[in-house]
This record gives C-alpha cells, structure tokens and sequence, in this order.
C-alpha cells in the first residue's frame, strides 16, 4: 500500500477500474483509524449538477502516472453506499459501505469509527 500523503496528491485524478473504464475523479482518501492506513477512498460520479461521492476500498490499488487504479469493476463501485459531494459519511453508514464489498466491519473497541478523511 502507498502512504496516504501521496494519495492525496492525486486528488481529481481519474480512477480506473481493473479494465482501464474510468469510473471517476478521486475526492478524498479515507483511512482505517485502527491501522492509520489507506482504506477507502470516495470517487466523484455523475453528471455536472449531479454527482455524487462513492467509496472504494484502496486495498490492490495501484497508482499509475495518470491515475489510480482500483481492483473492482465499474459496475461494482457505481453501486456502493453514496454521500452528497459535500456530505458526510455517517457513523451508522459505515457498515453498509463494508457489507457492499463483502469486507468485514468491526467498530474499536470503545465503539469509535473505522474510516477516518485525510
């Protein structure tokens, strides 16, 4: 995995799908508040008025010289748990956003979050 402050340098660049399809414009990283590490990032889609921010786990990512490639497909990211562009992922949303690429969820122990923005 790459350190999340070179993740953010690409910021607005594309992400691309194992196929090479863009899926969207990368927005923000989220990382894992147990490990400090990259986990999630939320991808710009839709169409000029109406886009919208869907998350995708960064786990397999790569970063090329243009842009970011993720290892789920287009179709996949499209359907995960969205937020408004300048929205807020809910604590109770989290699950929903783990359960959609079948990954496991478990809050810390003293029940405090799992993503965190950087």
């Amino acid at each position: 995995m790459f350190p999340a402050e070179n993740l953010r340098d690409w910021r607005n660049e594309k992400v691309i799908d194992p196929d090479s399809s863009k899926i969207g414009d990368l927005e923000a990283v989220y990382v894992d508040t147990v490990t400090d590490q990259p986990a999630f990032a939320t991808v710009r889609i839709g169409m000029i008025g109406r886009h919208r921010l869907v998350f995708v786990p960064l786990d397999g990512a790569t970063v090329l010289p243009n842009a970011v490639r993720v290892r789920y497909d287009k179709k996949t990211v499209g359907d995960a748990p969205t937020i408004d562009v300048d929205g807020e992922l809910e604590a109770t949303e989290e699950p929903k956003v783990f359960a959609h690429y079948n990954l496991p969820y478990q809050t810390g122990a003293a029940g405090e979050r799992r993503l965190a923005r950087r």
